[in-house]
């Protein structure tokens, strides 16, 4: 064993013993206490409203999910670097809606911050929404653009139905729970126990344990050295410096003539406007964002590069024969069966019928 993995076995063996965990310092590794960091030195709150700690079973449920969160380091020290990043866009527009600043942190419990986070039952972005209750908050949900993964679009949605919610309930506690667990069902459960405390209320396991999930997000953001998070100003991810285009497209076209339009390749294009699904736009006016510096002569050189494009796309036509399938067609012209779909936005699901035409670009041929 390296001298470095016996030590790392040493701080685990710490931890195991005495209630320590391991930490991974910036310039050291390091303990901490465990049991200490839950103790708190005073009151915390959720959105101004008090958390009673002093009931035991409350303390209880908070202390589990602290430890928890603590535990979970790689998790939460990915918290605290794309805070920088995406957390400044949240706050803004939480203070310009006039809703509490505690609120972003209910994203973080979410997704963690991920575009492209995803549940089981089919919530999906920042904020996990889904998809029906996405679209009665204004966002657009369909096979080519899923705002539910744009920061700005779903946040505002996601204070739209918080602020629904809290004229609903009257507390932002509750708001969480129905956030959550949905309204209807918190509604019953509240008619049902005849209690509107959220704290007081029996509800389903994962609901009971959210809004905790929620606080120690805040604290660890609010104080990470506090809880061992040794971190310095290069640690944090830089917030994403773009401009912002509205960009309106006559006919379909390929997100790599935009990506070449703005100097860069599909996947900074795709990185930076996590909403838009596969690989072209439907004709339509967008709103995007592209690197910093792109938006300038953006359209002169969009332009130009569409025309050559749609120009090449004509070029490339072949038209299905009877006996055709696509994987004969892929190996006949010698290009990958999945390029194939891509190029002409197919499923294999669905069949292709002799007189269809094809956009096939040759094997040496560089495509967008």
């Amino acid at each position: 064993m390296s001298p470095i993995d016996f030590k790392s076995l040493i701080l685990v063996l710490l931890a195991m013993g005495t209630g320590l965990t391991p930490v991974s310092g910036h310039a050291q590794s390091r303990v901490v206490d465990m049991v200490a960091a839950v103790r708190l030195s005073g009151p915390i709150d959720f959105c101004g409203e008090a958390v009673p700690l002093e009931n035991p079973s409350v303390r209880e449920r908070f202390e589990k999910e602290m430890l928890i969160s603590l535990w979970d380091r790689d998790q939460a020290i990915l918290w605290l670097k794309r805070s920088t990043r995406f957390l400044p866009v949240i706050e803004a527009l939480l203070a310009e809606a006039g809703v509490p600043d505690d609120l972003k942190y209910v994203a973080i419990a979410e997704s963690a911050l991920r575009p492209h986070a995803g549940s089981p039952k089919g919530a999906i972005g920042f904020w996990q929404f889904l998809a029906d209750t996405g679209r009665k908050y204004d966002l657009v949900i369909n096979a080519r653009i899923d705002e539910r993964r744009n920061l700005r679009a779903s946040t505002q949605a996601a204070i739209r139905y918080f602020q629904k919610l809290y004229a609903d309930f009257g507390s932002w506690s509750l708001a969480a729970a129905a956030f959550n667990m949905g309204e209807e069902g918190l509604k019953a459960q509240i008619l049902a126990q005849d209690q509107k405390d959220f704290y007081r209320l029996y509800l389903p396991l994962e609901t009971q344990r959210y809004l905790f999930r929620i606080l120690s997000a805040k604290l660890i953001l609010s104080h990470p050295g506090r809880y061992g998070f040794e971190m310095n100003t290069e640690d944090f991810y830089a917030p994403l410096e773009t401009d912002a285009i509205d960009l309106v497209c006559w006919d379909e076209t390929s997100l790599t003539v935009v990506a070449q339009a703005a100097g860069t390749d599909f996947k900074w294009i795709k990185d930076l406007n996590p909403q838009i699904r596969g690989h072209h736009l439907a004709a339509g006016r967008y709103r995007l964002l592209l690197p910093a510096g792109a938006a300038d002569g953006f359209q002169a050189r969009f332009e130009e590069r569409f025309a050559a494009w749609q120009a090449l796309q004509k070029e490339r036509i072949y038209v299905v024969q009877e006996g055709d399938n696509l994987s004969r067609i892929a190996e006949r012209f010698q290009v990958p069966l999945p390029a194939l779909l891509i190029w002409n936005r197919l499923d294999m699901r669905h069949p292709i019928h002799p007189g269809d035409r094809l956009i096939i670009h040759p094997a040496e041929e560089k495509a967008p």
